[in-house]
């Protein structure tokens, strides 16, 4: 099982939830924050660092944010993120799901 963020991040990337992330599976898109699923270790330390509430379990994330779980997943693996997000350049561009939602 793996942590996701989901839409409560687009806009905010707040990065605490970078801090707390003992394994440094959480890698900065351009308007978002994503979970490398292969690399997460379900610790659960980046949920109470968020402060927009957006990480949840993948097993009990909102149905309305559903499809963030495979959003998470894709994103990293399109663009081959592996080994750590904190020293990352954000990517310049999201998944087409945060993509194509309003800026706020």
């Amino acid at each position: 099982m793996a942590y996701v963020i989901t839409e409560a991040c687009i806009d905010v990337q707040d990065r605490a939830c970078m801090e707390e992330c003992p394994v440094d599976c959480i890698y900065p898109g351009d308007r978002m924050m994503y979970i490398h699923p292969d690399e997460c270790v379900d610790c659960g330390k980046c949920v109470p660092a968020c402060p927009s509430q957006a990480i949840h379990s993948e097993y009990s994330v909102p149905p309305a944010q559903q499809a963030f779980v495979d959003a998470n997943a894709v994103f990293v693996r399109t663009h081959g993120l592996r080994g750590g997000g904190e020293d990352a350049d954000p990517v310049g561009e999201d998944h087409p799901l945060v993509a194509e939602r309003r800026p706020r």
